[in-house]
């Protein structure tokens, strides 16, 4: 009862810590990537309900509102925040849930390693050092990234009961291990390589390997290739097909990106400085480089080290195999991001890492108590430091324009960075230095259509309409299906009567969306325009199967 006593009381003090390392992050109203499409401008979000939840669940494929992934708990876990007030000058309702999801996986980790290893402090001390390391900020700070937290709470749930199940054979811990398994996967699928985890850990430290431990396995091998076909499909649909990562095709480049993370990683977590959301390729992108020459040679020299360390122990080894299995589905090898890397990326595998520290720590303190105040001092000391550096990061997340500076003073050639600070001082009216912006992005990347789009608008904005006519005819010469640049465009010529040149562009759009309400809807206008009114009621016939409310708006048009 006392050792229980002990293991709450030191558990507690270690979440006392990491909360109050992270309090600051509760006042962060600093809005990043993606935080419009989740939070700020999703209508299910905004509108909490059984509705919104079914809507979540039910587009499996073809997600409506949110681009990319299947991620209806993520998604259902924020419109709970909204439902208790959380808004855009509102975020601390999300950042509360955040911060308690974080302390949790802090107290999982705790608990994991314990059950692993045995020691309450030495697994503590890595708990410790996770929970107030700078590199879990982004994933706490940033909205968006609820649904890392959440697929990691549901993995460490996951890997818990899997531990159990080994010791016990109980088939309730199997089944609550699977259940947690897909709850994780439907907080984020990068989490699917989980069973790959449980496999590593039966080699070490489990030490049960087999073909058995292979084959009890095979439910989770069902749900990861169900929830693979899943997130490709979706991902295809909503967002583009994925891709080989930047350079192309070149069949270099996926391990190129390898070399250059399984290296930047440890390094960003030993010497956790200039973190940022945005990590940029490095250029040029190719073995030449003398970055990535270095990379490489840094991970073959990584390789050999590990597999030497097998002489003496599986810990190096299967520790670093289990950071690796769990980030491989984040490495850009297929192409779904515009950085190359990214903090929150880590905050899962990172657990095979603190594995491997608390075995070294064991094997060092092994019945020596000079070593184990050793150990003690420094990793108080640690926990200081980091302790100091979350907090000045956490500093850069007050306020959004603050973030995008600091995000474009350590990559200051960055377009989607640009891209995204123009869009905030639009928000404020500040159209102008929007404009500037986005001149210089795509002056820096003549290519990036999401600028020049962008462009478009805050030249419309200022009234300088020609020049956003062509902002937008570049967009759509450099993305021919861009249905919002047909959109802007046939709302400039509808202001300058050219009604003509509006229903030929919108008829180009319906072309590559001949179900968007917008695109039908304006086809409807431009034909009344036009002098074609039946051709209009048809359009407002098809309508009134897809939106009402279009529909509706439409055949007030007509009457009139």
């Amino acid at each position: 009862m006392k050792k229980l006593a002990l293991n709450i009381a030191i558990i507690v003090a270690v979440c006392v810590i990491v909360l109050v390392v992270h309090w600051p992050a509760l006042s962060a109203k600093a809005v990043s990537f993606d935080d419009d499409t989740y939070v700020t401008n999703n209508l299910l979000v905004q509108n909490p309900g059984w509705a919104s939840a079914n809507r979540f669940l039910t587009e499996v494929f073809s997600p409506s509102t949110v681009g990319g992934y299947y991620q209806p708990l993520a998604m259902i876990s924020l419109m709970f925040d909204d439902a208790v007030g959380g808004r855009t000058d509102n975020l601390m309702p999300f950042h509360r849930t955040s911060i308690a999801l974080h302390v949790a996986n802090t107290v999982l980790i705790i608990v994991l390693l314990y059950l692993l290893f045995g020691n309450i402090w030495l697994a503590a001390a890595a708990g410790l050092l996770f929970g107030v390391h700078p590199m879990t900020v982004e994933s706490i700070a940033w909205v968006t990234e609820r649904k890392t937290l959440l697929a990691a709470f549901f993995s460490f749930w996951s890997l818990l009961f899997y531990i159990l199940f080994t010791r016990t054979a109980a088939k309730k811990y199997y089944a609550v291990c699977l259940l947690a398994y897909l709850m994780a996967l439907m907080s984020k699928p990068t989490s699917m390589f989980l069973p790959f985890v449980m496999i590593l850990m039966d080699y070490w430290p489990l030490n049960r390997f087999s073909r058995k431990s292979l084959s009890e396995k095979s439910p989770f091998y069902i749900l990861l290739v169900v929830f693979a076909v899943i997130t490709f499909i979706s991902q295809s649909a909503t967002l583009g097909c994925l891709l080989p990562g930047q350079g192309g095709h070149s069949l270099l480049n996926p391990p190129l990106i390898i070399c250059h993370n399984i290296i930047f990683y440890p390094c960003k977590m030993l010497w956790p400085v200039d973190l940022t959301s945005f990590y940029a390729y490095p250029k040029p992108f190719m073995i030449l480089n003398p970055r990535i020459l270095g990379d490489v040679i840094a991970t073959l020299f990584l390789i050999v080290l590990l597999v030497v360390s097998l002489r003496w122990t599986r810990a190096a080894l299967t520790g670093w195999l289990i950071f690796f299995v769990a980030i491989l589905p984040t490495m850009q090898i297929l192409k779904f991001s515009f950085v190359i890397a990214s903090d929150k990326f880590a905050y899962l595998p990172s657990f095979g890492l603190l594995m491997m520290l608390t075995s070294f720590l064991l094997w060092f303190c092994s019945n020596k108590p000079r070593r184990a105040m050793i150990v003690l001092i420094v990793v108080l000391s640690l926990t200081v430091t980091e302790g100091i550096a979350t907090r000045k990061y956490l500093a850069c997340w007050k306020d959004t324009f603050g973030l995008y500076n600091h995000m474009l003073a350590l990559a200051p050639d960055s377009v989607p960075v640009y891209c995204q600070f123009a869009i905030a001082y639009g928000q404020i009216g500040q159209n102008e230095k929007a404009m500037e912006l986005l001149e210089k992005a795509v002056t820096i990347d003549p290519s990036e259509n999401q600028a020049w789009f962008n462009l478009g608008v805050a030249y419309f904005q200022l009234g300088r309409y020609q020049e956003a006519i062509d902002a937008f005819r570049k967009t759509i010469d450099l993305v021919p299906d861009s249905i919002n640049a047909y959109i802007a465009l046939g709302s400039i010529y509808d202001g300058m009567g050219r009604f003509t040149e509006g229903l030929e562009l919108y008829k180009q759009a319906e072309k590559f969306a001949p179900q968007n309400p917008q695109v039908l809807y304006g086809l409807g206008r431009f034909y009344l325009k036009t002098g074609d009114p039946n051709a209009a009621l048809r359009q407002y016939e098809i309508l009134k199967q897809l939106d009402a409310a279009q529909a509706d708006a439409l055949r007030s048009l007509i009457q009139n």
